[in-house]
């Protein structure tokens, strides 16, 4: 049994790193989504005045009737929703708030040799203007260049002038957000001067407000503002109040949160007013999630309300109105509940994940180990020793089970409780426990493979089901999206990419036993694919999964099993044809997206059109960093492709490392090993084809590793009561 408990102690123990938790995974895969919903209205009316207010610092939470009246009266009139600001940084100043206003994609101020600014580092401020140009402007274009993000700082600006739009800005961070791809700005005008009202024939204005920094929350190198941030609020309240009482009735006002306050990464405000946009929330088919927008939604939404051309591959999607009909201050305390909701759900489960994951892999293997050292030792009777392993068994199905259940775990509303860490863990335990009833009781709990298939079924259905209808499970899960990071917003991430193959091979042994046992290779091999192609759909579709690289890894997998099972090898002939084929699905999938509208386009469709503009190499050589970046960041990490090696090691010789009773559980279940070597496969190509790939096998894990020692424990078990001393 060495090797059992030595697989979780190899590939789990990367779960301890930052870099393999949900949150990995989530960097580059976010903007591009399919609308969805009800009846919607464009922001902006056309020939109309557009006037862009841009703060930060500060939540839903925080706008109040008496402290914000200016604020909660917009959100009272207005559609409203959460921005994640996330940029390049893990927070995001104000400067790179607005450089990412200004190219439409991640941006952010220049930091010499380093790649990501440390959060114990102060915010840099905001260039001037002097004689009509930004101040170190190319610096700012360079440092997004290095970045890989395809931000072009500029790109607002100079889009509304090819229209021919007469733009002004109103103090430094809005004329950062107008600068042309030059540097220079047509129209700068201090932030005091906006309290006169719009200038004559400005089609679009955008003003910097000033955001909140809190001084208890700041990095190193920043001064502390004077007044508290109660009072900053106030001071940007009045600004929003004063402005918006002097816009004429058909202007349209937007108030978009673009910056964190301090250290602390959390989701901002953004609110719009104005004619054709009733009482309710904002939408963003970048997210697909009503009431949660991202910040390059804002640069696009100018562009298409100044009827600007929108340039190819922005990750950003044009923000529309969905209205609930609620305009009291009852229908804005419901918004506002909904809102802080989203936020205060984001901020908690990011601080939650690393000690989740601790204790869920620690306690694992210590009772592991202690198990192990009592059969090695021989220690106790054999009734007593029989005990150790029934509790292994049910320890390790109740393991397999906590995926599933994290994510069910967001039906309840965890993050409202006054300790949010037990309430997590007591729904995770609720929702583990229910999916158990089924999987130890008759009559899946006196089949050999009953328990593994309605686990892996269950994890099947939850993710299936959750990225059809939305991903709304996933948003603020413990081992799924999290908004505030502002990666991924919908389908299937590189984690919930490998609890779902995962439980799909699974799955597919299970049901394939039977059939193979009785002879029927040819129907075991057709049902294995029948279910691997499915998942495969569910994952690769762009209205569905939009996951770029789980097909790709998925599908060699499923053929080596379907091979196996039909008694073939995997040759290289075999081996190339499966890539080639895999290849073609992959660009043909693409090449559909492409063809949709813009707004329509996963993706998928953005990396086909950039294939022909050579944008493409950037993305994979910003995967490729990405990875790299995670896997030497600690040495927690560098012991997944060790896990990965050790693994093959214990398949290729199951008789070693005392793994006995996996050899003799093969022997029981022709279809195990290969469909093991199957799981390692995908895990494998998964880890070098995605960005943040080093989460995936030791994700996969969770799943595949308890189940394994569920079957090889029946074994032992088995092995037991017909009197014989099984071999740990």
């Amino acid at each position: 049994m060495l090797g059992l408990f030595l697989l979780p102690a190899t590939l789990l123990a990367a779960l301890l790193s930052p870099g393999a938790s949900a949150e990995a995974g989530q960097r580059t895969e976010a903007g591009q989504g399919t609308e969805t919903g009800s009846a919607n209205s464009a922001i902006g009316a056309a020939g109309a005045p557009l006037v862009v207010i841009g703060s930060g610092g500060f939540t839903w939470a925080d706008v109040t009737p008496e402290a914000t009246p200016a604020l909660w009266g917009l959100l009272r009139a207005g559609a409203s929703a959460t921005v994640s600001v996330r940029s390049v940084n893990p927070n995001t100043c104000p400067v790179d708030g607005w450089l990412s206003l200004s190219a439409g994609q991640r941006a952010a101020a220049p930091l010499g040799d380093k790649s990501l600014r440390p959060l114990t580092d102060g915010c840099p401020g905001i260039a001037p203007v002097r004689a009509g140009r930004v101040d170190g402007w190319d610096a700012y274009v360079a440092a997004a260049h290095s970045l890989r993000f395809d931000a072009e700082p500029g790109t607002l600006g100079d889009q509304l002038a090819a229209t021919g739009v007469r733009a002004a800005a109103y103090g430094p961070g809005a004329a950062l957000a107008l600068a042309r791809s030059d540097g220079r700005v047509e129209e700068s005008h201090p932030v005091t001067d906006a309290a006169q009202g719009l200038p004559p024939g400005a089609r679009v204005v955008v003003i910097d407000a000033g955001s909140v920094r809190d001084p208890a929350d700041l990095g190193t190198g920043e001064s502390a503002p004077g007044p508290s941030t109660a009072e900053q609020l106030r001071g940007i309240d009045h600004t929003v109040g004063t402005i918006a009482e002097r816009l004429p009735p058909n202007a349209t006002l937007i108030v978009a949160g673009l910056s964190d306050a301090g250290r602390s990464s959390r989701l901002r405000p953004i609110v719009a007013r104005g004619d054709g946009v009733a009482p309710g929330h904002l939408y963003s088919p970048s997210t697909r999630q009503l009431g949660l927008t991202q910040s390059s939604d804002l640069t696009v939404t100018i562009l298409r309300a100044a009827g600007a051309s929108i340039p190819a591959g922005q990750g950003g999607k044009a923000l529309d109105a969905r209205a609930d009909g609620g305009d009291s201050d009852a229908g804005a305390e419901d918004r506002r509940r909904h809102l802080v909701d989203l936020d205060q759900a984001s901020h908690e489960i990011h601080d939650l994940v690393p000690p989740f994951f601790h204790g869920l892999v620690i306690a694992q293997l210590v009772i592991y180990l202690v198990v192990w050292r009592v059969w090695a030792t021989r220690t106790g009777s054999d009734a007593t020793r029989t005990r150790l392993v029934r509790w292994v068994r049910r320890i390790a199905l109740a393991a397999s089970a906590v995926p599933a259940a994290s994510f069910l775990a967001n039906l309840l509303p965890w993050w409202r409780a006054d300790h949010p860490l037990p309430a997590i863990i007591g729904s995770v335990a609720l929702f583990v426990a229910l999916i158990l009833a089924p999987a130890v009781l008759p009559p899946a709990g006196r089949r050999l493979l009953g328990p593994v298939a309605v686990v892996a079924a269950a994890t099947v259905l939850v993710l299936a089901i959750d990225v059809m209808t939305g991903s709304r499970l996933q948003q603020s899960s413990l081992m799924g999206l999290q908004p505030v990071v502002g990666g991924r917003f919908y389908g299937m991430g590189n984690v919930t990419f490998s609890l779902f193959a995962s439980a799909t091979l699974m799955l597919a042994i299970a049901l394939s036993h039977p059939l193979v046992r009785a002879g029927r290779r040819g129907g075991a091999a057709a049902l294995v694919a029948t279910v691997g192609l499915i998942a495969v759909v569910i994952d690769g579709n762009p209205a569905w999964g939009a996951d770029g690289g789980g097909p790709p890894a998925l599908l060699p997998g499923l053929a080596y099993l379907v091979l196996a099972i039909l008694g073939l090898r995997m040759t290289w002939r075999r081996g190339l044809l499966t890539g080639a084929v895999t290849a073609g699905l992959f660009l043909l999938v693409a090449f559909l997206d492409s063809l949709r509208p813009p707004e329509k386009q996963s993706h998928l469709g953005r990396f086909f059109d950039a294939l022909g503009s050579g944008g493409a190499w950037d993305i994979v050589v910003r995967k490729a960093e990405q990875n790299l970046g995670i896997l030497f960041s600690n040495t927690l990490s560098l012991l997944v492709p060790f896990g990965l090696l050790f693994t093959i090691l214990v398949l290729l010789r199951p008789t070693s490392w005392g793994s006995r009773a996996l050899h003799a559980s093969f022997e029981r279940i022709p279809a195990l090993r290969p469909g093991l070597i199957a799981w390692l496969i995908v895990m494998t190509i998964g880890f070098f084809i995605n960005d943040s790939g080093v989460a995936i096998p030791a994700v996969g894990a969770t799943v595949t590793i308890p189940l394994a020692i569920v079957i090889a424990t029946h074994t032992l078990l088995r092995e037991l009561a017909a009197g014989h001393e099984p071999v740990a």
